[in-house]
């Protein structure tokens, strides 16, 4: 149930324009104070989870560790998706709130 939340949410932020996905993409966000939440695919390799992890903590971005590429990929109508970031302040705290429940 909260999982089908959470990826509804990132839909419609999607939908919204408030998503960026991409390697590449999410690092510059991080960088340029852009990203207010990452998401790194569960099955994304751990070289990834952990330069996210990194990047995020040394730039205080919040970082969650959420369902699988095909997933993030399917929901954004893209193809495998290994890290998104979501930009805006009101997607960030609803997911946080529902992965707090």
């Amino acid at each position: 149930m909260a999982r089908d939340r959470i990826l509804n949410l990132i839909g419609l932020a999607m939908k919204a324009g408030k998503v960026v996905s991409g390697e590449f993409s999410v690092e510059k966000c991080i960088k340029s104070g852009k990203a207010r939440l990452v998401i790194i695919a569960s099955d994304a390799s751990e070289n990834t989870k952990k330069k996210f992890e990194d990047k995020c903590k040394f730039y205080h971005v919040p970082i969650l560790i959420y369902s699988t590429k095909e997933d993030l990929g399917m929901i954004l109508g893209k193809g495998l998706r290994s890290s998104i970031t979501l930009t805006e302040d009101g997607f960030k705290n609803a997911i946080l709130k529902i992965t707090e429940e």
